[in-house]
């Protein structure tokens, strides 16, 4: 999009990833490198050949194990050090290699001469999830918060639907032109796909209410087909990690109750 950002994606495409984890390199003097993705050896060398030994620092979004994983071997290589955050919950997708050097906090700024990256804390996805807003171009990176072509999972215990949802909110609040995501292509209209987003998941969330009332007592599993008819069969195992946040939102709502997980309406 602009001389200032370099995106790398990563060899690493799959159900969860689509075409790979993007890595940026912010900056032409003094780079910052934001989500260095999987521990690949050919990524590695692509990052480290594009960044031609002016990367300065590592910035992480979340620390799941398709964007944090190359982080300690490329700290190690140039010697800099990895801002981020640890997760506050529990995770099953935990890179357990990455200890940052430095605690990123909601309106830490990292400043050079060329660009600022201010820190957004977008939990929801992931409970330390980060997007980083470069003012100077209005581009937000937004990890995994919002991607291009997928909906993003929501996996509890770490993952929770009610502060994805007030995340998104969040960023409205902030003057941006496009998105460049962790997955996918850029993104322009950002406002137009928060909107989206937020419809789209509060448009689920009516329905989980809807079957929930209409399937008097149903567990997680009976509620699966039916919430998600919509949905290939073959996604089912990805949508019930957001079909149990959507109930988790829901129970913490008041609008459903759970006696030994089976659901019925309030």
């Amino acid at each position: 999009m602009n001389k200032l950002i370099t995106k790398i994606t990563a060899p690493n495409g799959g159900v969860f990833t689509g075409q790979g984890t993007n890595t940026y390199l912010i900056g032409q003097e003094d780079i910052t490198l934001v989500d260095p993705g999987p521990n690949i050896k050919e990524h590695i060398q692509a990052i480290l050949k594009k960044g031609a030994g002016k990367i300065k620092r590592i910035l992480v979004t979340h620390t799941h194990t398709d964007h944090s994983p190359a982080a300690l071997p490329i700290s190690k290589e140039l010697d800099i050090p990895m801002f981020g955050r640890l997760v506050d919950r529990e995770s099953e997708w935990e890179d357990e290699t990455f200890i940052p050097d430095t605690v990123l906090s909601h309106g830490d700024v990292i400043a050079t001469k060329e660009y600022s990256l201010e820190t957004i804390h977008t939990p929801g996805h992931a409970s330390n999830h980060l997007c980083f807003y470069l003012e100077k171009h209005k581009c937000l990176l937004t990890g995994d918060h919002i991607m291009d072509g997928s909906t993003v999972v929501i996996a509890p215990p770490d993952g929770n639907m009610t502060e994805y949802i007030e995340s998104l909110r969040l960023l409205e609040d902030y003057d941006i032109n496009y998105f460049a995501p962790g997955h996918g292509n850029y993104m322009e209209d950002p406002y137009k796909t928060i909107q989206s987003i937020i419809r789209h998941r509060l448009s689920r969330e009516s329905k989980v209410l809807r079957c929930v009332d209409k399937n008097k007592n149903s567990n997680l599993d009976e509620l699966l087909p039916l919430v998600y008819n919509d949905v290939p069969e073959i996604l089912h195992p990805i949508a019930k990690m957001s079909l149990m946040a959507h109930l988790i939102k829901l129970q913490d709502d008041k609008k459903i109750k759970s006696v030994e997980n089976r659901y019925s309406s309030s």
